[in-house]
């Protein structure tokens, strides 16, 4: 149901890295920033123990979740009650004959093709909402379970910049006899922290929080698409649905598809 492009997560993550780009660049360079080992203790670690805290599965599931909150967001809630009432509209006047063809018009929706391709196959209301609602609790469990990886994810990567210092400083311990030897050792110590930090708090936490803010949203949508299939499926006055769709809205988002 993410239909529209977000720019904002786009462009905060290149604001974000670019900022710390233009830092680095304005300092030393790039060249001591940049540390291999560092890369690979902090994202291999991170995704190694994110692998053993959840299934493979699980977290391949994810990823395709997360890369749709960078790019896409929910429709606006205000369009989808202005369309669920349109549609309430259209099926009052033409009959559920007429859905099959509407259906064409909602492929980007498809929680909502599948709610009015219930009521087109003359699916029992009882047994619609009973579908739907089941549909709309999967959908939020698989949300959940996406922030939940990336939450622990953002917990694991600075413990991971964590055990990356303590092994430079083991090794910088083991090369005091050597001076040229304590600064790789010590860029190691300082960078695994800094490539952790910048994971979970630039990365991790923040596309956690938008996945978060798109579940509600989406939550909302479904709702309305919902009571907009029963309504067709009862054959209500879609005024009636208008009425209800609005009292699951914010006040700033309600609609008014009839003039009177």
């Amino acid at each position: 149901m993410l239909s529209r492009f977000d720019i904002a997560t786009a462009l905060g993550l290149l604001a974000g890295f670019g900022l710390l780009a233009l830092t680095v660049a304005l300092g030393d360079g790039w060249a001591n920033f940049v540390n291999l080992p560092s890369v690979l203790i902090v994202l291999g670690g991170t995704a190694a123990v994110t692998l053993i805290s959840f299934h493979v599965g699980d977290v391949l599931r994810a990823v395709p979740i997360t890369l749709q909150a960078i790019f896409r967001r929910p429709r606006d809630a205000s369009q989808a009650a202005m369309m669920a009432v349109r549609l309430a509209d259209e099926a009052r006047r033409k009959g559920h004959l007429g859905l099959p063809r509407t259906l064409t018009g909602v492929r980007e929706e498809p929680f909502l093709r599948k709610a009015l391709e219930l009521v087109a196959d003359d699916t029992p209301t009882a047994e619609i909402e009973r579908i739907l609602e089941n549909d709309m609790v999967s959908i939020a469990q698989r949300e959940r379970g996406v922030v939940h990886i990336l939450r622990r994810a953002a917990e694991i990567a600075p413990a991971m910049g964590l055990i990356g210092t303590l092994v430079g400083l083991v090794q910088m311990l083991n090369r005091l006899d050597n001076p040229a030897e304590i600064g790789p050792a010590m860029a190691l110590a300082l960078l695994t922290t800094l490539y952790g930090a910048v994971l979970a708090n630039m990365v991790l936490h923040p596309l956690a929080t938008k996945i978060e803010r798109n579940a509600a949203d989406e939550a909302t949508l479904n709702r309305l698409y919902a009571a907009a299939a029963c309504s067709i499926s009862r054959k209500e006055n879609p005024r009636r649905l208008e009425t209800l769709i609005n009292s699951l809205l914010p006040p700033l988002k309600r609609v008014r598809y009839y003039a009177t």
